[in-house]
């Protein structure tokens, strides 16, 4: 890495930066308004169900999970045409095999929890795999190089398609098969779209034994991190799916998703613009990266500090405002679960250096650490207190997702623990200090529906 092409690389993480937030941003607005509209004209059940769907699903994906992304990112020969149309050939061989997938595991899922529709939804959603199993590498290439305004362009296209199907189809036929369509309609489009991004570029079936090697070694360690990672993100709504009414897990569903929004955006920057940043200096000494990853975080942490606490202390007012009754419970749940997820937010906005170096093992053991504290606690939860006891449990589990993580930075030379906890101690304060100007104003505590209840 030369001095002159240092400036490059900051340059474009910075832009992918503001336009990571700026398409997370519109996302959300996209995601949001629809979800209002949506809970008007569908019953809660149907949400709740979508949500045991995407269970199965997502398991399939993340069982399948070579790292294909990671691998074109990370690998030196990812612009290579040979690398990339292997790993196409890759993705749409894992396409086919996922929808099969869906097809084996359809009758046993409805049988499980006793929900005959279960047997038709999960091949029908599980088009979608299928579908994007044929998407060309031009999204895989653009985020190699930091394009991330094209990518979310690209993204923002295909939710709008979805979104405007779902609300039209529910408008006139309030049932399941609005979501159904919304999601289909919007693979297809990004399927076209995605081979039309290639410029001059044809996805071809290729089999390069080198690129197929390297594409597999470096994917053992995220296929099982992602494996596992299915249990430790899916644990909640598997084990809640069997002891919950389908309404009850979809309100539950609806405060998650609102709880989750400071993570999504960490997400997003971590595969857009952090990974990809990190791979093209990881070359540098460790403390020189170490010191740029701690400089670049600050600013990240702040916002996340302010977005979280905006949620803590005004999140159940925000669902008793936009939600109807069918919802309050949604209420109580948010601040929860909100308050929960900080910790794994402190790992998610440092932990790609591990992946960046080729450490993905310790978010693998974070994962195996979470599902094992998910499971277990949500048991003990629910029969000590049950749904708030449950709801608890889950807020719980980051907490050894963060130990694990951090145990992998600080061996890597990579930690910021006296970061983390000036932040978490920043969050803390400002939580409290809010909450008690709220209630001084008369507006109570966001746990109100719960203590009433």
């Amino acid at each position: 890495m030369t001095a002159a092409s240092a400036p490059s690389v900051k340059s474009l993480a910075v832009r992918g930066a503001i336009w990571t937030i700026i398409g997370y941003g519109a996302s959300q607005i996209l995601r949001f308004g629809s979800n209002l509209i949506l809970t008007r004209l569908l019953v809660p059940e149907l949400f709740g169900l979508m949500s045991l769907v995407y269970v199965f699903i997502t398991g399939l994906h993340l069982f399948s999970d070579v790292g294909l992304g990671i691998s074109v990112i990370q690998n030196k020969r990812g612009d290579d045409p040979k690398f990339l149309n292997t790993a196409w050939t890759i993705q749409v061989m894992r396409g086919i095999v996922l929808w099969f997938g869906c097809l084996l595991i359809a009758a046993p899922a409805a049988q499980i929890y006793n929900e005959p529709r279960l047997q038709w939804l999960i091949p029908l959603v599980g088009l979608n795999t299928l579908i994007t199993g044929f998407s060309g590498t031009s999204i895989l290439t653009l985020n190699r190089h930091l394009s991330v305004r094209q990518l979310a362009l690209y993204e923002l296209s295909g939710q709008l398609i979805s979104t405007v199907v779902m609300i039209i189809w529910a408008y006139f036929n309030p049932t399941i098969w609005a979501l159904l369509a919304g999601s289909l309609a919007s693979a297809v489009y990004q399927l076209i779209c995605s081979h039309c991004m290639n410029k001059g570029f044809v996805n071809r079936f290729t089999w390069d034994r080198s690129s197929a090697t390297e594409l597999f070694s470096f994917g053992t360690w995220i296929f099982i991190s992602t494996a596992i990672t299915f249990f430790a993100e899916q644990a909640d709504r598997l084990i809640l799916g069997k002891v919950l009414s389908l309404e009850l897990l979809g309100i539950y569903g609806i405060a998650m998703t609102l709880a989750d929004l400071p993570r999504s955006v960490t997400l997003a920057l971590n595969g857009k613009v952090i990974l990809p940043a990190l791979s093209k200096v990881i070359d540098q000494p460790r403390p020189v990266v170490r010191a740029k990853l701690l400089h670049n975080r600050k600013l990240m942490l702040l916002a996340l500090v302010a977005v979280s606490v905006g949620l803590i202390c005004f999140g159940d007012l925000v669902i008793k405002l936009l939600y109807d009754n069918r919802y309050i419970d949604a209420s109580w749940m948010l601040p929860i679960l909100t308050l929960g997820i900080w910790p794994r937010l402190l790992c998610n906005t440092n932990e790609p250096a591990l992946f960046a170096i080729g450490r993905p093992q310790y978010t693998s053991a974070a994962n195996l650490s979470r599902f094992l504290c998910t499971a277990g606690g949500i048991f003990v939860g629910y029969a000590l207190f049950q749904v708030p006891g449950a709801v608890v449990a889950v807020a719980l589990n980051d907490l050894c997702y963060y130990v694990v993580v951090n145990f992998g930075l600080w061996r890597e030379g990579l930690g910021g623990l006296r970061q983390d906890a000036f932040a978490t101690g920043l969050m803390l304060a400002a939580a409290a200090m809010v909450l008690i100007i709220r209630a001084n104003l008369g507006f109570g505590s966001p746990l109100d529906v719960l203590l009433a209840n």
